[in-house]
């Protein structure tokens, strides 16, 4: 058994992970990256001039963009804008898979055990994202404050963590900050200026934002490249370790997604690397409002129309066929349609193969 040795300093996309208060500017730091493709799970982007995918209401829609980012290469850093609202998608997503209404209700931690595993998946998918398509990821979140007490310690103390995961239990924080290569963490620095003569009154002035680089009793940070503990809230503090990083050529493809550019970049129209037959009449067909905008914006996104999802649905047994999907309980259109699209979207292609082989 032989196995290739290597050394020295592999270049390659970087994991950060980006961290702070709400209106620190977590967004429009990370549009600084290297061409920049958001997946703006909150609606946060919407003053900047960056590229992004369409918002995803379903966390099945958010795992189908990044696989897209994967195939298609259409940027060098990709954004997940925020990291804690994804988690809500994940977290309704697998409270619908297993018909809860809630996390609680699962009882004893079990819901928290589905969904580390789940955002664990996700992770590994991210990190393809870095391995197989070079493109940096960089998860942005909102910051959180908890009281925190250190083991065979004397009192508690408050510090700064990411806000994923309601609970102590739940592990979707600590994957997270394993995952990343850096871990940054932005505040407002404030300083305390004495207001009379003895000195015991104080106020505080100033509130310049700055990031922080490593671990702290009062905040969660990390970084493998040497940064100093404190720097200026400004991308060209970092900018050196992403340029010093291997620039990999990629090839143009056209997107199955419709990616939203600024008014200043030029429109690429490149062949798919795998197309998807459609037939003219589903292609041509409107989808019905009434439908859960979760379940539309997957069917939007893949052609598929209700005729498709009625047949695929009857012929597995779960309703009669010809009953309308808006009469399907709501809990089996998350749970199974939503939660399951990828299996959903394979007998619909199996189906549609079937169809063209008759002919």
């Amino acid at each position: 058994m032989n196995f290739e040795i290597t050394s020295g300093i592999v270049s390659g996309a970087i994991k950060v992970v980006f961290y702070g208060p709400e209106g620190i500017g977590k967004s429009t730091f990370a549009s600084h990256f290297p061409d920049p493709l958001f997946i703006d799970t909150e609606g946060s982007t919407k003053e900047l001039n960056v590229k992004r995918l369409p918002k995803p209401s379903s966390w099945q829609m958010l795992i189908d963009e990044v696989k897209f980012v994967i195939q298609n290469k259409p940027c060098q850093t990709l954004i997940i804008d925020t990291a804690d609202w994804a988690e809500r998608l994940c977290t309704e997503a697998v409270c619908a898979a297993h018909g809860k209404k809630g996390v609680e209700d699962f009882g004893y931690g079990n819901g928290y055990t589905y969904i580390a595993e789940e955002w664990g998946r996700f992770l590994n998918l991210l990190s393809d994202v870095i391995e197989v398509s070079h493109i940096n990821v960089v998860l942005t979140a909102h910051a959180i404050i908890r009281k925190f007490e250190q083991p065979n310690e004397m009192g508690a103390y408050d510090r700064y963590e990411l806000k994923l995961g309601k609970k102590t239990t739940a592990q979707t924080a600590p994957l997270t900050k394993e995952w990343a290569d850096m871990v940054l963490f932005a505040n407002y620095k404030t300083f305390s200026v004495a207001t009379d003569d003895k000195g015991k009154k104080f106020k505080g002035q100033g509130g310049q934002r700055v990031m922080y680089t490593t671990h702290h009793p009062c905040w969660d940070a990390k970084n493998r490249y040497g940064l100093a503990d404190e720097l200026p809230l400004d991308y060209k503090e970092i900018a050196h370790i992403l340029n010093n990083k291997e620039v990999v050529k990629r090839e143009q493809s056209q997107p199955t997604f419709v990616v939203e550019q600024p008014t200043v970049m030029k429109t690429v129209n490149p062949q798919p690397l795998e197309p998807i037959s459609v037939p003219d009449d589903v292609s041509k067909m409107s989808l019905s409002n009434e439908l859960p905008k979760g379940l539309r914006d997957l069917m939007t996104v893949n052609h598929v129309s209700e005729i498709e999802i009625m047949e695929v649905v009857s012929k597995r047994g779960y309703y009669p066929e010809g009953t309308p999907i808006k009469n399907y309980e709501p809990g089996f259109i998350e749970g199974v349609l939503i939660g399951a699209w990828s299996q959903v979207f394979e007998q619909i292609k199996a189906n549609r193969k079937e169809s063209n082989m008759q002919f």
